[in-house]
């Protein structure tokens, strides 16, 4: 922006499905690059079902919690400005339940795809997320929402 005037938003390092997407591809590249054996080899049980299973709660979670944010009249997307703060329907119990279905989705995808290597990742994908992402999502809404936000992380959990 121009004239010194502040932008309006958390200034994340990235999008959140980018970040699940990049390290589930990484994750993937990996596996093919050293040969590692998959999941299902390693396991001898088929990870369809409980991929199917984490899969459809990860989407249940991502779309009920975005119909808040759609009700609430504000932005999703985290380059653009937050214009109310959303702490009704899953946001009662979570801080971030898009972030939460974003990794069952991910956990879904390893299963399915048996991807040793993108699991190992896991950690390092929910640091990065809590770093560039999470955190920088919190300041940005008490800086813009003051008492309200720090009230409400007092009460609800970042995760669970």
């Amino acid at each position: 922006m121009s004239g010194g005037e502040e932008e309006d938003h958390a200034g994340v390092i990235a999008h959140p499905p980018v970040l699940y997407l990049g390290f589930l591809l990484a994750g993937l590249a990996a596996d093919w690059a050293f040969g590692l054996p998959s999941l299902t080899s390693l396991s001898g049980i088929s990870g369809i079902l409980p991929a199917a299973v984490l899969g459809a709660a990860g989407f249940a979670l991502l779309f009920a919690a975005a119909w808040r944010f759609v009700k609430a009249g504000t932005n999703i997307p985290t380059h653009r400005p937050s214009t109310a703060l959303v702490t009704q329907g899953l946001y009662r119990f979570s801080r971030n339940p898009i972030y939460l279905g974003l990794t069952l989705i991910y956990l879904a995808l390893v299963l399915g795809l048996g991807s040793l290597a993108a699991l190992a990742l896991l950690p390092a994908l929910l640091a990065v997320m809590e770093i560039g992402v999470i955190r920088r999502e919190e300041r940005y809404l008490e800086g813009k929402f003051g008492e309200a936000y720090r009230a409400y992380k007092q009460r609800v959990r970042r995760w669970l």
